[in-house]
Order: C-alpha cells, then sequence, then structure tokens
C-alpha cells in the first residue's frame, strides 16, 4: 500500500538515475562482490559504479553503446556483468537478496507451495535455464548437411 512511509521508502528522485543502488542497497550487494585479485595491478574501477551500470543496462534494455557518459565505460561493465555471471556472483546476489525480501514479508525462507502450469512445464522440457544460454548463442550446422557443400 502507497502510504506516506512507503512512499519515501521507494523515493528515488534523489539519485542520479533511478536504476542507481541507495546505500541501503549496496550495502546488501557490497559484502557479496568478490574482492580484487591478488598481485598485479590495483582496481581502479569503482564497482559500485560498475554495478550502477549493470542495473542501468538492465533496468532500461538500452543498447551497450547507449550506457551514459558518467558510469564506467561500456566494455568495463560488460566485463564485469560477464565475470560476475560466470563466477555465480550474480547468483549469489539474486538468492541473498531473494532472502532479505522474504525476511521482511515475514515469510519462510524457502516456499513451502509452488504452482506450475503448462507454460512452465514445457520450458522444463527443454532444459530451462541452460537452455536459455544455448538459445543466444548462433547455431552450428554440419558441413556434412549443407547442400551446397560438396
Amino acid at each position: 500500500m502507497w502510504t506516506a512511509n512507503n512512499r519515501g521508502r521507494y523515493d528515488r528522485s534523489r539519485l542520479r538515475y533511478p536504476s542507481d543502488l541507495t546505500d541501503d542497497e549496496w550495502a546488501l550487494v557490497e559484502a557479496l562482490i568478490p574482492p580484487a585479485k591478488r598481485g598485479g595491478n590495483k582496481r581502479h574501477v569503482d564497482v559500485r559504479e560498475v554495478m550502477n551500470g549493470i542495473m542501468y543496462v538492465l533496468s532500461t534494455g538500452c543498447q551497450w553503446r547507449a550506457i551514459p557518459k558518467d558510469l564506467p565505460p561500456r566494455s568495463t561493465v560488460h566485463d564485469y556483468l560477464d565475470l560476475w555471471s560466470y563466477d555465480g556472483t550474480l547468483d549469489r546476489i539474486h538468492h541473498a537478496l531473494y532472502m532479505e525480501c522474504r525476511k521482511q514479508g515475514e515469510r519462510e525462507a524457502s516456499p513451502t507451495a509452488a504452482i506450475i502450469d503448462s507454460q512452465s512445464v514445457k520450458s522444463a522440457e527443454k532444459g530451462g535455464p541452460v537452455s536459455i544460454r544455448m538459445a543466444m548463442m548462433r547455431a552450428r550446422r554440419s558441413k556434412a548437411r549443407n547442400a551446397i557443400f560438396s
């Protein structure tokens, strides 16, 4: 319900972009981001700004080249998104935020009921989340099956 208390809690007008993380949100996420690797150069990028860049792309759906200039370069934001996706950091962040939301809603840590409809059954038959990455990859064709190849 939108009460005066809730409106103040969800007000994002003081942020640079509505997708930027507030201090409270950043406090939850910061502990889950792995530190820089030992050796080599020091990390020169502000990881909070990288996270703001990722959130900007995810919330607006903009092209990578349309990232505003006051956020880190698109290659940096994309490289961190790729790294965090690969090493499981994004999954850990999602799980921690999910648990926090359930705790704030005064619910148990894991749901006790589930609803399965025909659409979710169809997607589960095809392999679920693993098939999403494969769907984004370009299909490879066998030269043997190509009619032009002789």
